[in-house]
C-alpha cells in the first residue's frame, strides 16, 4: 500500500514536473493583427547601428523652415495608416512631417543584444535622424515616452529644437516619485480613467510571459522569440489602450507593431539616465503642454514640465484620456496648429 502510494505521489509530481516546463518554455502563439508597411515606408540605416522604418509626409504650399518629428509612445512605439493620416493635418499647413517606428518596435529592425534597448541609444537614434533630416532646427511632438525622450534630447541639443509639443507627457527621468503625490488645481477638473494598467496586465499576463520578463530584466536574454514576445505585447496593447481613454466603450483594437523587449529593457534603462533637469531649468524653448481631462498620468509628473520650462502653455482637453489624438482628433490638430502659428 505505501508503495503504491508512493508511486502514485512521484507519478503526480512528474506529471506536475512536465506540465510546469511545458507552460515555461514550450513557445505560445496568440491571435493578435500584425503591422502593415505603408507604401511610404523608407529606412534609415543610422551609424549608432539601428535601421529605423520612417514615413516623410511633405509640405504643401509654402514649406515651413523647421520639419515636425514625432516621438511615439512606448519605449518601442511605431506609426500606422491612422498615424499618417492624422499628422497629414500638419502638411497641410507648410510643415514636412517625419514618422518613424523606434529601434526594436514597428519595421525597425529587433537587436540581438537586448541590453543596448536604453535611453540613451534612443536619444542617439533621435539625434542621428535629425541629422539625417538636415535641418537647422526641428519641432518636436513627444507623446507620453516620446515626451519623455524629447526630455533627453532637448537637455544635450537645446540648440536644434524650434518648439516641442508634449501631449499626455510620461515622468521626466528620472523619476521623482514624490511627485505622484501632488494633487491637480480643482478648477482642472480632471479625473482618473476608469479602466488601469495594473488591470490591463493582470487581463492578458500569464506564467510564461511572466517568466520572459524576469528573464530579460534579471540577465538580459530573450527566453522567447522576438516574434513571441512582440505578440503577446500586441495582446497586451490593446488592453492597455482602454487605460488611456474616457469612454472605455470605443474600440480600442490596434494593429500589431509594439516590441516587448524593447520595451522592458528601455524601461530598466530609465533610472540610470543623466539628469536633464539643470538644462531644462534655463530653456526658452516654446512649450505646448497639452494632458487629457482623464490622463492616466499624475498631475505631479505634468506639472513638472510646467515648473521646468518658463515659457509654456498648458491645454487641458476635456472628455479625452492619455491619448488625445484618439478621441479628439480635431481638437488635438487644432490646438497644436494655433501653437505652431503663434
Amino acid at each position: 500500500m505505501k508503495i503504491t502510494i508512493r508511486r502514485l505521489i512521484i507519478s503526480l509530481l512528474s506529471s506536475g514536473l512536465v506540465i510546469l516546463l511545458f507552460v515555461l518554455f514550450v513557445p505560445r502563439t496568440y491571435n493578435v493583427p500584425h503591422i502593415k508597411e505603408q507604401k511610404s515606408t523608407l529606412y534609415w540605416n543610422l551609424p549608432t547601428g539601428s535601421r529605423i522604418a520612417y514615413t516623410l509626409i511633405p509640405a504643401k504650399g509654402l514649406k515651413k523652415s523647421f520639419p515636425i518629428i514625432f516621438l511615439q509612445g512606448g519605449p518601442g512605439g511605431f506609426y500606422t495608416e491612422k498615424t499618417i493620416e492624422l499628422f497629414k493635418g500638419f502638411s497641410e499647413i507648410g510643415y514636412d512631417v517625419y514618422l518613424y517606428d523606434q529601434v526594436g518596435g514597428g519595421h525597425s529592425a529587433r537587436l540581438e543584444n537586448i541590453n543596448e534597448y536604453t535611453t540613451e541609444r534612443h536619444k542617439r537614434d533621435l539625434e542621428e535622424i535629425a541629422k539625417k533630416i538636415g535641418a537647422e532646427k526641428v519641432i518636436l511632438i513627444g507623446q507620453s515616452w516620446g515626451a519623455i525622450l524629447a526630455t533627453l534630447f532637448i537637455a544635450d541639443n537645446p540648440a536644434k529644437v524650434e518648439k516641442v509639443i508634449f501631449t499626455g507627457p510620461g515622468p521626466i527621468q528620472p523619476m521623482n516619485m514624490e511627485l505622484a503625490n501632488v494633487l491637480p488645481p480643482d478648477s482642472l477638473h480632471l479625473k482618473a480613467p476608469e479602466y488601469t494598467n495594473a488591470l490591463a496586465n493582470i487581463a492578458v499576463q500569464n506564467i510564461r510571459s511572466k517568466l520572459i520578463l524576469k528573464w530579460a530584466e534579471l540577465f538580459g536574454k530573450k527566453l522567447a522569440s522576438d516574434s513571441e514576445a512582440d505578440d503577446f505585447q500586441t495582446l497586451l496593447n490593446n488592453k492597455l489602450n482602454k487605460s488611456t481613454v474616457c469612454d472605455t466603450s470605443l474600440d480600442m483594437r490596434d494593429e500589431g507593431g509594439g516590441g516587448f523587449y524593447v520595451q522592458v529593457m528601455t524601461i530598466k534603462s530609465l533610472a540610470s539616465v543623466k539628469d536633464p533637469r539643470p538644462v531644462l531649468r534655463k530653456s526658452k524653448i516654446p512649450v505646448l503642454v497639452m494632458k487629457g481631462q482623464c490622463d492616466n498620468q499624475k498631475w505631479g509628473f505634468t506639472n513638472e514640465y510646467l515648473q521646468l520650462f518658463t515659457n509654456h502653455r498648458l491645454a487641458i482637453i476635456p472628455d479625452a484620456g492619455h491619448s488625445i489624438s484618439r478621441e479628439k482628433p480635431d481638437v488635438y490638430l487644432k490646438t497644436i496648429c494655433d501653437f505652431l502659428s503663434e
